[in-house]
């Protein structure tokens, strides 16, 4: 049997106002981390897949542990599609403290 190797990504925005809201953050997340999705940015997970059957299999687990509120997006392209991802990463900025100025020995 040949496998076609498929690349499930998934992206998601959930409210964090309440505690509830949070819990469920968590849950979704360690759901996520616990099926073999791994963080590409903040929000955004991706999975390695045998074939389209086995995506098929993690979208009908995805529904029944989707979260109450929020937006989950999936997208489903073959390893091929996802090896041409370009990455492009920028420098960091921001501002660091270059001298002990406000050094506090205690």
């Amino acid at each position: 049997m040949s496998y076609r190797f498929m690349r499930m990504l998934l992206f998601f925005d959930l409210p964090s106002v309440t505690n509830s809201d949070l819990k469920e953050y968590r849950k979704f997340r360690k759901f996520l981390i616990e099926n073999g999705f791994s963080m590409l940015q903040e929000s955004v997970y991706s999975k390695l897949l045998l074939h389209n059957t086995a995506s098929h299999m993690m979208l009908e687990k995805l529904q029944k542990n989707k979260p109450g509120k929020g937006s989950v997006c999936v997208l489903i392209i073959t390893e091929k599609q996802y090896q041409k991802m370009v990455l492009l990463i920028g420098e960091l900025k921001g501002t660091f403290l270059e001298t002990d100025e406000r050094l506090v020995i205690l």
